[in-house]
């Protein structure tokens, strides 16, 4: 069976990092559009991105097909990442930079593709 026609449900199931990265590649943009809408900070939305695609590996294990469809529950992982995030707030980002922790700099491209995004999620929500 192909990548293109493989579901979420196998993707998912499958267990290896080449075939997480499908689903990854599947949901990475619309994943971003959704953080991008939501907190108008393309930095933050990159971040938010990660830490739900990272979440999404280490417990891929546990989504079970029979509850819900893949991309609901990867959505249910980013919605719990968007809470955490607006209850840590700024005060982390302050604290990293007192730390003298650089951040990961997205370039002007970077910022306006994901921007662009936004755009892109809300039209798969029509």
């Amino acid at each position: 069976m192909g990548p293109e026609v493989r579901s979420d449900e196998d993707l998912l199931s499958a267990r290896d990092g080449a075939t997480f990265e499908l689903f990854y590649r599947r949901y990475a943009d619309r994943m971003l559009g959704y953080f991008v809408r939501r907190t108008h900070d393309a930095e933050l939305a990159a971040d938010l991105t990660a830490e739900t695609f990272a979440a999404a590996l280490t417990s891929r294990r546990r989504y079970r097909a029979d509850v819900g469809n893949a991309s609901a529950w990867l959505f249910g992982i980013a919605s719990k990442k968007l809470i955490d995030a607006q209850r840590r707030g700024y005060a982390e980002r302050r604290a990293q930079r007192r730390l003298g922790m650089e951040r990961i700099v997205l370039t002007d491209d970077d910022v306006a593709r994901i921007e662009s995004l936004e755009d892109v999620e809300a039209a798969t929500l029509i």
